[in-house]
């Protein structure tokens, strides 16, 4: 026999808070770094913050997402430092850098990795 206990009230409907009661959050404002990097945006997009933006964060961050440039295909092309590594690790070791590793940031990074003297 099992003892299972009853909760007379548990599922009785409480009358639900209105929205007007429900205190709103205060928006947090926008960093200093944030300011500085929208308006040099701005300047550079010839846009306007729109007014009040500094006094929200999340606002702020949307704008900055809208207008920052898009990414540069070469990104993903690994740096002439990290070529210039490669090359002096495959010089001594006497083995050549692959190919691809010159196409992808990441693949250059782990031939680094795995082939750096020790």
């Amino acid at each position: 026999m099992s003892y299972q206990t009853t909760f007379t009230d548990l599922f009785d409907t409480a009358q639900s808070a209105t929205q007007a009661e429900l205190p709103l959050p205060t928006p947090t404002p926008a960093t200093e770094k944030q300011i500085e990097y929208a308006k040099s945006l701005a300047e550079k997009t010839h846009s306007e913050l729109p007014a009040g933006i500094t006094q929200d964060r999340a606002r702020m961050s949307k704008w900055i997402d809208a207008h920052k440039p898009a990414p540069s295909q070469f990104n993903d092309y690994p740096s002439s430092k990290q070529v210039g590594f490669a090359e002096r690790i495959a010089r001594l070791k006497r083995t050549q850098v692959p190919p691809e590793c010159f196409r992808d940031r990441g693949l250059m990074s782990r031939w680094i990795d795995g082939n750096k003297p020790r």
